[in-house]
């Protein structure tokens, strides 16, 4: 008698190598339509799967886990983790796997592209052109940015993404400081040529900071008036992590009041950002649209991964990236 094959759901379409692959294995649901994947469709059909593709932005929370009844395995296509409930995972002993690593690159290229775009006000300046508002060749005083050499720059978070940008930033003679949650070897601070910092200190001192923080209880919001009251009014914020890091009100009061020079995100509080946004109007902001990862090459990857995790999960195999729930 034929073995039942598995049963999985996608809470969006991956990339056709990787549909193939799964296709060959499971029977599959791939959501379409509205994205993310209306709450009422997912508990509908969740009850139904063995395994789960997901997305940063579903909510796989403990109702849809409750609902989940044969879930063994979700495997989400994103480094964070944060929009699954880990605890409840946990109590049902359902396997979850990422994809850390391979976005790291990328991610890193991105936060340094925002603080050259920032500092050097590219973007500024391609909006005074494109809505025809550069009317005279400027002169001594005139649309200045910031050198980038001889300044310090703030790296809140050295894990892979902030040691990445730590490495590339070098070649542009800037200064290197960091906060993290665990300090880092002595070796490897002389490696990258990284001197530890306290929070304060980071921000009080630095002419750039950038966010690689992950996104928990702990830094909800830290990034907040008391901190960004801290900075050099000629500093910038850089963020690609996650955007409750930063508190959005006290960042918009901070730019608008001059208190910071600017800042660029990638990230925001609620996904997409919209085109009323208080921060979308301000010149001094640099925005895109969560595209850390966003490379033609990484996304592939992060598909490869994807589903290896889901697979080797479900044959009871160690997966490639596994959150560990013990």
């Amino acid at each position: 008698m034929t073995k039942p094959r598995m049963k999985i759901l996608l809470t969006r379409k991956l990339h056709e190598f990787a549909m193939m692959e799964l296709k060959k294995r499971y029977d599959i649901y791939v959501h379409s339509g509205e994205i993310p994947m209306p709450k009422g469709k997912m508990l509908s059909k969740i009850s139904q799967v063995d395994g789960l593709v997901c997305f940063p932005y579903d909510t796989i929370d403990e109702e849809v886990i409750e609902s989940a009844k044969k879930l063994k395995v979700i495997s989400t296509y994103s480094v964070g983790y944060d929009h699954i409930d880990l605890q409840k995972a946990r109590s049902r002993k359902i396997k979850i796997g990422y994809t850390p690593d391979v976005l790291t690159n990328a991610t890193a290229d991105l936060a340094v592209a925002l603080l050259l775009d920032s500092m050097r006000r590219i973007t500024e300046g391609d909006r005074m052109i494109r809505g025809g508002n550069w009317k005279v060749i400027f002169g001594p005083h005139d649309y200045v940015g910031t050198d980038i050499e001889g300044k310090t720059i703030g790296i809140f978070g050295m894990g892979r993404i902030g040691s990445a940008v730590a490495k590339r930033i070098t070649p542009f003679g800037m200064k290197i400081t960091y906060h993290s949650r665990h300090r880092l070897p002595k070796n490897q601070e002389k490696k990258l040529g990284a001197k530890f910092v306290s929070l304060d200190e980071l921000f009080e001192k630095s002419d750039a900071i950038t966010v690689h923080v992950p996104y928990t209880k702990e830094t909800h919001g830290i990034v907040d008036m008391r901190l960004l009251k801290k900075m050099k009014k000629t500093s910038y914020l850089i963020n690609t992590s996650r955007g409750k890091i930063i508190n959005e009100k006290d960042l918009a009061k901070a730019l608008r009041s001059d208190m910071i020079a600017g800042a660029a995100l990638d990230v925001f509080e609620k996904e997409p950002i919209g085109k009323n946004h208080e921060l979308v109007k301000m010149r001094n902001v640099v925005l895109a649209p969560h595209i850390g990862s966003s490379t033609a090459e990484t996304r592939k990857k992060m598909a490869e991964i994807t589903i290896k995790n889901l697979i080797y999960g479900l044959e009871r195999k160690k997966m490639i990236y596994s959150v560990n729930l013990d």
